[in-house]
Protein backbone atom coordinates (compact mmCIF):
# COMPACT_ATOMS: atom_id res chain seq x y z
CA UNK A 1 0.00 0.00 0.00
CA UNK A 2 1.29 3.45 -1.29
CA UNK A 3 2.33 6.32 1.60
CA UNK A 4 1.95 9.24 0.36
CA UNK A 5 0.72 12.95 1.45
CA UNK A 6 -2.74 13.19 1.83
CA UNK A 7 -2.89 16.73 2.10
CA UNK A 8 -2.29 19.59 -0.30
CA UNK A 9 1.51 19.43 -1.52
CA UNK A 10 3.41 19.98 -4.86
CA UNK A 11 4.32 17.63 -7.60
CA UNK A 12 7.71 17.59 -6.46
CA UNK A 13 7.20 16.85 -2.62
CA UNK A 14 4.66 13.71 -3.92
CA UNK A 15 7.04 12.31 -6.37
CA UNK A 16 9.69 12.63 -3.52
CA UNK A 17 7.49 10.25 -1.34
CA UNK A 18 6.59 8.12 -4.54
CA UNK A 19 9.97 6.75 -6.29
CA UNK A 20 11.31 4.92 -3.20
CA UNK A 21 7.96 2.68 -2.82
CA UNK A 22 8.52 2.13 -6.78
CA UNK A 23 9.70 -1.29 -6.98
CA UNK A 24 12.01 -2.42 -9.91
CA UNK A 25 9.59 -3.04 -13.18
CA UNK A 26 6.93 -0.39 -11.99
CA UNK A 27 3.64 -0.46 -13.97
CA UNK A 28 1.99 3.30 -13.74
CA UNK A 29 -0.92 3.91 -15.60
CA UNK A 30 -1.76 7.86 -16.86
CA UNK A 31 -5.47 8.42 -18.39
CA UNK A 32 -5.91 9.84 -21.84
CA UNK A 33 -5.32 12.87 -23.42
CA UNK A 34 -6.08 15.57 -20.86
CA UNK A 35 -6.06 13.23 -17.95
CA UNK A 36 -2.28 13.25 -18.07
CA UNK A 37 -0.98 14.88 -14.32
CA UNK A 38 1.07 17.56 -15.77
CA UNK A 39 3.42 17.69 -13.09
CA UNK A 40 3.81 14.95 -12.07
CA UNK A 41 5.17 13.77 -15.13
CA UNK A 42 7.64 16.62 -15.26
CA UNK A 43 8.60 15.94 -11.73
CA UNK A 44 9.10 11.98 -12.37
CA UNK A 45 10.97 12.75 -15.36
CA UNK A 46 13.36 15.05 -13.79
CA UNK A 47 14.18 12.12 -11.60
CA UNK A 48 14.43 9.59 -14.00
CA UNK A 49 17.70 7.88 -13.01
CA UNK A 50 16.16 7.19 -10.58
CA UNK A 51 13.97 4.69 -11.71
CA UNK A 52 14.55 1.04 -12.54
CA UNK A 53 12.63 -0.14 -16.08
CA UNK A 54 9.41 1.80 -14.88
CA UNK A 55 6.68 2.03 -17.34
CA UNK A 56 3.54 4.11 -17.96
CA UNK A 57 0.80 3.16 -19.65
CA UNK A 58 -1.56 5.35 -21.45
CA UNK A 59 -3.17 6.08 -24.35
CA UNK A 60 -3.06 8.74 -27.19
CA UNK A 61 -0.64 11.05 -25.23
CA UNK A 62 -1.07 14.93 -26.39
CA UNK A 63 1.57 16.44 -24.43
CA UNK A 64 5.54 15.87 -26.24
CA UNK A 65 7.56 15.10 -23.71
CA UNK A 66 11.21 13.58 -23.63
CA UNK A 67 10.49 9.94 -22.08
CA UNK A 68 8.31 9.47 -24.90
CA UNK A 69 11.22 9.54 -27.20
CA UNK A 70 13.23 6.98 -25.39
CA UNK A 71 15.41 9.74 -23.44
CA UNK A 72 15.13 8.02 -20.06
CA UNK A 73 15.44 4.16 -21.74
CA UNK A 74 15.51 1.70 -18.73
CA UNK A 75 14.68 4.26 -16.43
CA UNK A 76 11.36 5.66 -17.58
CA UNK A 77 9.61 3.95 -20.57
CA UNK A 78 6.35 4.67 -22.39
CA UNK A 79 3.44 1.98 -23.75
CA UNK A 80 1.42 3.31 -26.01
CA UNK A 81 -2.50 1.52 -26.00
CA UNK A 82 -3.49 3.73 -28.93
CA UNK A 83 -1.31 6.20 -31.25
CA UNK A 84 -0.40 9.99 -31.31
CA UNK A 85 1.23 12.66 -33.74
CA UNK A 86 3.66 12.14 -30.67
CA UNK A 87 3.91 8.97 -30.22
CA UNK A 88 3.33 7.45 -33.74
CA UNK A 89 6.93 8.85 -34.63
CA UNK A 90 8.11 7.74 -31.53
CA UNK A 91 6.97 4.15 -32.29
CA UNK A 92 7.97 4.42 -35.52
CA UNK A 93 12.05 4.77 -34.04
CA UNK A 94 11.42 2.21 -31.74
CA UNK A 95 11.36 4.66 -28.35
CA UNK A 96 8.02 3.23 -26.90
CA UNK A 97 6.01 0.07 -26.97
CA UNK A 98 2.27 -0.60 -28.55
CA UNK A 99 0.07 -2.39 -27.23
CA UNK A 100 -3.21 -3.35 -29.52
CA UNK A 101 -6.93 -3.38 -28.16
CA UNK A 102 -10.63 -2.71 -28.27
CA UNK A 103 -10.87 0.40 -26.03
CA UNK A 104 -13.68 -1.56 -23.88
CA UNK A 105 -11.25 -4.16 -23.28
CA UNK A 106 -8.25 -1.55 -22.20
CA UNK A 107 -9.23 -2.02 -18.34
CA UNK A 108 -9.05 -5.67 -18.21
CA UNK A 109 -5.05 -5.84 -20.11
CA UNK A 110 -4.13 -3.14 -17.75
CA UNK A 111 -4.91 -5.39 -14.48
CA UNK A 112 -3.26 -7.96 -15.92
CA UNK A 113 -0.07 -5.83 -15.72
CA UNK A 114 -0.79 -5.17 -11.63
CA UNK A 115 -0.28 -1.93 -11.65
CA UNK A 116 1.28 -0.03 -8.78
CA UNK A 117 -1.03 3.14 -9.12
CA UNK A 118 -3.04 5.09 -11.25
CA UNK A 119 -1.65 8.78 -11.87
CA UNK A 120 -4.24 11.05 -12.99
CA UNK A 121 -5.26 14.81 -13.42
CA UNK A 122 -8.34 15.78 -11.64
CA UNK A 123 -11.00 19.37 -10.64
CA UNK A 124 -10.21 20.63 -7.22
CA UNK A 125 -12.49 18.64 -4.64
CA UNK A 126 -15.99 19.89 -3.59
CA UNK A 127 -17.38 20.67 -0.83
CA UNK A 128 -18.23 17.10 0.17
CA UNK A 129 -14.49 16.05 -0.55
CA UNK A 130 -14.80 14.78 -4.19
CA UNK A 131 -12.48 14.80 -6.97
CA UNK A 132 -13.53 14.11 -10.13
CA UNK A 133 -11.17 12.96 -13.40
CA UNK A 134 -12.52 15.82 -15.40
CA UNK A 135 -12.55 15.37 -19.22
CA UNK A 136 -11.92 11.93 -18.55
CA UNK A 137 -13.45 8.41 -17.31
CA UNK A 138 -12.17 5.76 -20.09
CA UNK A 139 -10.13 2.93 -18.37
CA UNK A 140 -8.71 4.85 -15.46
CA UNK A 141 -12.29 5.53 -14.07
CA UNK A 142 -12.81 1.86 -14.38
CA UNK A 143 -9.46 0.64 -11.90
CA UNK A 144 -11.57 3.08 -8.99
CA UNK A 145 -11.48 1.07 -6.00
CA UNK A 146 -9.45 -1.47 -8.06
CA UNK A 147 -5.43 -0.09 -7.98
CA UNK A 148 -4.57 2.87 -5.83
CA UNK A 149 -5.18 6.34 -6.97
CA UNK A 150 -2.55 9.74 -7.05
CA UNK A 151 -4.27 12.60 -8.13
CA UNK A 152 -3.47 16.06 -9.47
CA UNK A 153 -5.31 18.69 -8.73
CA UNK A 154 -5.32 21.28 -11.40
CA UNK A 155 -7.66 24.39 -11.02
CA UNK A 156 -8.14 24.38 -15.06
CA UNK A 157 -10.25 20.67 -15.37
CA UNK A 158 -13.50 20.88 -15.41
CA UNK A 159 -15.56 19.11 -12.13
CA UNK A 160 -17.59 16.68 -13.87
CA UNK A 161 -20.12 13.90 -13.13
CA UNK A 162 -20.67 10.22 -13.41
CA UNK A 163 -18.50 7.02 -12.24
CA UNK A 164 -15.67 9.02 -12.35
CA UNK A 165 -15.51 10.27 -8.85
CA UNK A 166 -13.43 9.48 -6.21
CA UNK A 167 -13.20 10.58 -2.15
CA UNK A 168 -10.28 12.11 -0.62
CA UNK A 169 -10.52 8.89 1.23
CA UNK A 170 -10.20 6.83 -1.68
CA UNK A 171 -7.01 8.38 -2.73
CA UNK A 172 -3.37 7.42 -2.17
CA UNK A 173 -2.51 10.62 -2.12
CA UNK A 174 -2.75 14.12 -4.16
CA UNK A 175 -0.90 17.34 -5.11
CA UNK A 176 -2.33 20.38 -6.37
CA UNK A 177 -0.03 22.27 -9.83
CA UNK A 178 -1.14 25.71 -10.65
CA UNK A 179 -3.98 26.79 -13.21
CA UNK A 180 -2.77 24.53 -16.30
CA UNK A 181 -4.73 24.94 -19.53
CA UNK A 182 -6.24 21.50 -21.20
CA UNK A 183 -4.87 21.10 -24.78
CA UNK A 184 -7.27 22.17 -27.11
CA UNK A 185 -7.56 20.56 -30.59
CA UNK A 186 -10.28 22.63 -33.05
CA UNK A 187 -13.19 21.32 -35.24
CA UNK A 188 -11.62 20.22 -38.36
CA UNK A 189 -12.20 21.75 -41.15
CA UNK A 190 -14.29 20.60 -43.84
CA UNK A 191 -13.58 20.24 -46.91
CA UNK A 192 -16.04 18.73 -49.90
CA UNK A 193 -15.67 14.86 -50.19
CA UNK A 194 -16.78 15.63 -46.25
CA UNK A 195 -19.81 17.38 -46.84
CA UNK A 196 -21.24 14.92 -49.70
CA UNK A 197 -20.49 11.81 -47.00
CA UNK A 198 -22.10 13.23 -44.07
CA UNK A 199 -25.18 14.00 -45.93
CA UNK A 200 -25.20 10.77 -47.03
CA UNK A 201 -25.36 9.62 -43.60
CA UNK A 202 -27.69 12.23 -42.51
CA UNK A 203 -30.23 10.92 -44.63
CA UNK A 204 -30.58 7.81 -42.74
CA UNK A 205 -30.64 9.24 -39.11
CA UNK A 206 -34.19 10.04 -38.31
CA UNK A 207 -35.50 11.84 -35.16
CA UNK A 208 -35.23 9.74 -31.93
CA UNK A 209 -31.91 8.14 -32.95
CA UNK A 210 -29.39 7.80 -30.61
CA UNK A 211 -25.90 8.92 -32.09
CA UNK A 212 -21.99 7.94 -31.84
CA UNK A 213 -19.83 10.61 -33.43
CA UNK A 214 -15.66 11.09 -32.98
CA UNK A 215 -13.48 13.20 -34.03
CA UNK A 216 -12.65 14.77 -37.28
CA UNK A 217 -13.92 16.52 -40.53
CA UNK A 218 -16.79 13.66 -41.15
CA UNK A 219 -17.77 13.52 -37.63
CA UNK A 220 -18.45 17.32 -37.27
CA UNK A 221 -19.91 17.89 -41.05
CA UNK A 222 -22.56 14.99 -39.81
CA UNK A 223 -22.85 16.88 -36.71
CA UNK A 224 -23.99 20.34 -39.00
CA UNK A 225 -26.31 18.17 -40.88
CA UNK A 226 -28.35 17.05 -37.69
CA UNK A 227 -29.01 20.98 -36.51
CA UNK A 228 -32.68 20.82 -37.80
CA UNK A 229 -33.27 16.87 -35.90
CA UNK A 230 -35.16 16.44 -33.09
CA UNK A 231 -35.05 13.85 -29.77
CA UNK A 232 -31.48 12.62 -30.37
CA UNK A 233 -29.42 11.08 -28.01
CA UNK A 234 -25.94 10.56 -27.47
CA UNK A 235 -23.71 7.73 -26.28
CA UNK A 236 -20.51 7.93 -27.48
CA UNK A 237 -16.61 7.19 -26.88
CA UNK A 238 -15.56 10.82 -27.54
CA UNK A 239 -17.45 14.01 -26.67
CA UNK A 240 -16.37 16.39 -29.13
CA UNK A 241 -17.53 20.52 -29.60
CA UNK A 242 -20.05 19.51 -32.49
CA UNK A 243 -22.53 18.05 -30.11
CA UNK A 244 -22.29 21.20 -28.02
CA UNK A 245 -24.06 22.80 -31.40
CA UNK A 246 -26.18 19.93 -31.69
CA UNK A 247 -27.45 20.85 -28.19
CA UNK A 248 -27.64 24.02 -28.50
CA UNK A 249 -29.69 23.97 -31.60
CA UNK A 250 -31.97 21.95 -29.52
CA UNK A 251 -31.44 18.73 -31.60
CA UNK A 252 -30.16 16.62 -29.07
CA UNK A 253 -31.72 16.08 -25.72
CA UNK A 254 -31.84 12.38 -24.97
CA UNK A 255 -35.37 12.18 -24.41
CA UNK A 256 -36.14 8.97 -26.48
CA UNK A 257 -32.92 6.88 -25.17
CA UNK A 258 -33.90 3.54 -23.74
CA UNK A 259 -30.96 3.81 -20.72
CA UNK A 260 -29.39 7.09 -19.25
CA UNK A 261 -32.31 8.94 -20.57
CA UNK A 262 -32.04 12.72 -21.09
CA UNK A 263 -28.06 12.15 -20.53
CA UNK A 264 -25.49 12.62 -22.95
CA UNK A 265 -23.15 9.45 -21.96
CA UNK A 266 -19.45 9.59 -22.86
CA UNK A 267 -15.83 8.17 -21.82
CA UNK A 268 -13.72 10.92 -22.27
CA UNK A 269 -13.61 14.71 -23.88
CA UNK A 270 -11.29 16.40 -26.30
CA UNK A 271 -11.80 19.68 -28.22
CA UNK A 272 -11.89 23.14 -27.66
CA UNK A 273 -12.09 25.36 -24.16
CA UNK A 274 -15.97 25.77 -25.06
CA UNK A 275 -16.46 22.18 -24.63
CA UNK A 276 -14.38 21.76 -21.61
CA UNK A 277 -16.53 24.80 -20.29
CA UNK A 278 -19.97 22.27 -21.65
CA UNK A 279 -18.81 19.80 -19.40
CA UNK A 280 -17.99 21.70 -16.26
CA UNK A 281 -20.52 21.34 -13.68
CA UNK A 282 -22.95 19.71 -16.05
CA UNK A 283 -24.40 16.33 -14.34
CA UNK A 284 -26.37 16.31 -18.10
CA UNK A 285 -22.90 14.59 -19.46
CA UNK A 286 -21.94 11.35 -17.64
CA UNK A 287 -18.36 9.94 -17.67
CA UNK A 288 -18.46 6.61 -17.27
CA UNK A 289 -15.72 3.96 -17.59
CA UNK A 290 -15.25 2.71 -20.74
CA UNK A 291 -15.79 -0.84 -20.28
CA UNK A 292 -19.44 0.20 -19.73
CA UNK A 293 -19.67 3.12 -22.80
CA UNK A 294 -17.98 0.91 -25.37
CA UNK A 295 -19.58 -2.39 -24.71
CA UNK A 296 -21.46 -3.71 -27.73
CA UNK A 297 -24.00 -4.92 -25.43
CA UNK A 298 -24.77 -1.85 -23.86
CA UNK A 299 -24.75 -0.15 -27.41
CA UNK A 300 -27.28 -2.67 -28.66
CA UNK A 301 -29.65 -1.70 -25.72
CA UNK A 302 -30.24 1.30 -27.10
CA UNK A 303 -32.74 0.90 -30.30
CA UNK A 304 -31.85 3.05 -33.62
CA UNK A 305 -28.12 3.70 -32.55
CA UNK A 306 -26.07 5.46 -34.94
CA UNK A 307 -22.48 5.08 -35.75
CA UNK A 308 -19.78 6.75 -37.15
CA UNK A 309 -16.22 5.78 -37.40
CA UNK A 310 -13.71 6.34 -40.36
CA UNK A 311 -11.24 4.34 -41.79
CA UNK A 312 -7.96 4.26 -44.37
CA UNK A 313 -8.96 1.05 -46.53
CA UNK A 314 -11.41 -1.04 -47.05
CA UNK A 315 -11.03 -3.91 -49.63
CA UNK A 316 -13.70 -5.94 -52.01
CA UNK A 317 -14.32 -7.90 -48.91
CA UNK A 318 -15.57 -5.43 -46.67
CA UNK A 319 -12.33 -5.32 -44.34
CA UNK A 320 -11.10 -2.38 -42.88
CA UNK A 321 -7.61 -1.26 -41.98
CA UNK A 322 -8.30 1.85 -39.78
CA UNK A 323 -4.92 1.54 -38.28
CA UNK A 324 -2.16 0.68 -40.16
CA UNK A 325 -1.54 2.51 -43.09
CA UNK A 326 0.71 -1.08 -44.86
CA UNK A 327 2.64 -2.17 -42.25
CA UNK A 328 3.05 0.69 -40.40
CA UNK A 329 0.88 1.99 -37.15
CA UNK A 330 -0.69 4.96 -37.38
CA UNK A 331 -3.32 4.60 -34.68
CA UNK A 332 -4.71 1.76 -32.81
CA UNK A 333 -8.05 -0.23 -32.87
CA UNK A 334 -9.55 2.25 -30.35
CA UNK A 335 -13.77 1.91 -30.20
CA UNK A 336 -13.89 1.34 -34.06
CA UNK A 337 -15.03 -2.85 -33.44
CA UNK A 338 -16.82 -1.39 -29.95
CA UNK A 339 -19.50 0.39 -31.82
CA UNK A 340 -19.82 -1.18 -35.32
CA UNK A 341 -20.78 -4.18 -33.28
CA UNK A 342 -22.95 -2.27 -30.77
CA UNK A 343 -25.03 -1.05 -33.86
CA UNK A 344 -25.33 -4.43 -35.46
CA UNK A 345 -27.23 -5.69 -31.77
CA UNK A 346 -29.26 -2.33 -32.32
CA UNK A 347 -32.54 -2.58 -33.15
CA UNK A 348 -33.03 -0.48 -36.41
CA UNK A 349 -29.54 0.38 -35.93
CA UNK A 350 -26.85 1.54 -38.51
CA UNK A 351 -23.26 1.23 -38.92
CA UNK A 352 -21.49 3.80 -40.97
CA UNK A 353 -17.55 3.60 -41.69
CA UNK A 354 -16.67 6.03 -43.39
CA UNK A 355 -13.53 7.20 -45.95
CA UNK A 356 -12.63 9.46 -48.81
CA UNK A 357 -12.82 7.30 -52.22
CA UNK A 358 -9.19 8.38 -53.12
CA UNK A 359 -5.95 9.57 -51.78
CA UNK A 360 -3.07 11.52 -53.10
CA UNK A 361 -4.90 13.69 -55.06
CA UNK A 362 -7.04 10.89 -56.55
CA UNK A 363 -4.15 9.13 -57.66
CA UNK A 364 -4.76 6.50 -55.12
CA UNK A 365 -8.32 4.50 -54.71
CA UNK A 366 -8.83 3.44 -51.04
CA UNK A 367 -11.20 0.95 -51.92
CA UNK A 368 -8.71 -1.93 -53.13
CA UNK A 369 -8.93 -5.36 -54.30
CA UNK A 370 -6.80 -6.69 -51.12
CA UNK A 371 -5.52 -4.70 -48.70
CA UNK A 372 -2.07 -3.38 -48.81
CA UNK A 373 0.14 -6.20 -47.88
CA UNK A 374 0.64 -6.23 -44.25
CA UNK A 375 -2.10 -3.88 -43.13
CA UNK A 376 -4.13 -4.83 -40.02
CA UNK A 377 -7.90 -5.44 -39.75
CA UNK A 378 -9.64 -3.29 -37.19
CA UNK A 379 -13.13 -4.23 -38.12
CA UNK A 380 -14.09 -7.92 -39.95
CA UNK A 381 -16.04 -8.09 -42.79
CA UNK A 382 -18.95 -9.48 -41.33
CA UNK A 383 -19.05 -6.67 -38.38
CA UNK A 384 -18.65 -4.09 -41.31
CA UNK A 385 -22.37 -2.58 -41.91
CA UNK A 386 -22.41 0.31 -44.33
CA UNK A 387 -19.25 1.68 -46.07
CA UNK A 388 -19.32 5.58 -47.19
CA UNK A 389 -17.43 7.66 -50.00
CA UNK A 390 -18.54 10.77 -51.29
CA UNK A 391 -20.04 8.54 -54.45
CA UNK A 392 -22.24 7.04 -52.11
CA UNK A 393 -22.94 4.30 -49.40
CA UNK A 394 -21.89 0.33 -49.85
CA UNK A 395 -24.53 -1.89 -47.78
CA UNK A 396 -22.33 -5.02 -47.15
CA UNK A 397 -24.26 -7.04 -44.63
CA UNK A 398 -26.15 -10.06 -45.20
CA UNK A 399 -25.13 -9.70 -48.83
CA UNK A 400 -22.81 -12.11 -50.85
CA UNK A 401 -19.35 -11.97 -51.65
CA UNK A 402 -20.18 -11.14 -55.36
CA UNK A 403 -22.99 -8.13 -54.27
CA UNK A 404 -20.45 -7.15 -51.44
CA UNK A 405 -17.45 -6.33 -54.23
CA UNK A 406 -19.86 -4.68 -56.86
CA UNK A 407 -21.46 -2.28 -53.50
CA UNK A 408 -18.12 -1.12 -52.61
CA UNK A 409 -17.32 -0.76 -56.45
CA UNK A 410 -20.07 1.39 -57.08
CA UNK A 411 -18.84 4.05 -53.92
CA UNK A 412 -15.26 3.68 -55.11
CA UNK A 413 -13.84 6.83 -57.16
CA UNK A 414 -15.08 6.20 -60.81
CA UNK A 415 -11.51 6.45 -62.34
CA UNK A 416 -10.71 3.42 -60.33
CA UNK A 417 -13.89 1.06 -60.86
CA UNK A 418 -12.58 -0.40 -64.28
CA UNK A 419 -9.44 -1.29 -62.35
CA UNK A 420 -11.53 -2.61 -59.60
CA UNK A 421 -13.91 -5.14 -61.63
CA UNK A 422 -10.92 -6.42 -63.52
CA UNK A 423 -9.11 -7.10 -59.88
CA UNK A 424 -12.49 -8.76 -58.54
CA UNK A 425 -12.82 -10.93 -61.78
CA UNK A 426 -9.27 -12.28 -60.89
CA UNK A 427 -9.52 -12.45 -56.82
CA UNK A 428 -13.10 -14.40 -58.18
CA UNK A 429 -15.68 -12.12 -56.51
CA UNK A 430 -17.48 -11.55 -59.47
CA UNK A 431 -17.87 -12.45 -63.30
Amino acid sequence: MLSLPSARTDPAALVDALIPQLPPSAQLIVPIANGEPVGVLDALEARADELDAVKVHQMHAIRDRPYLHGQYAGHLEHVAWFLSDITRRSFAEGHCEFAPANFSEVPQFLLTHKPCAVIAAASPPDRHGYFSLGVTGGYTAALIGRVPFILEVNPAMPRTSGANRLHRSEVAGWCEIPNTPLVEVPPARIGPADKKIAELIADRVRDGCTIQLGIGAIPTAVATNLVHHRDLGVHTELLSDPIVDLVEAGAVNGVRKRTNRHQIVTTFALGTRRLYDFCHDNDTVQFLPVDQVNDPRNIGREPNFISVNATLEVDLFGQCASETLGTRYYSGSGGQADFARGAQYSEGGDGFVVLHATAKGGTISRIVPRLTSGAVVTTMKNTVDNVVTEYGIAELQGRTLRARAEALISVAAPEHREWLRREAAEIGLVS
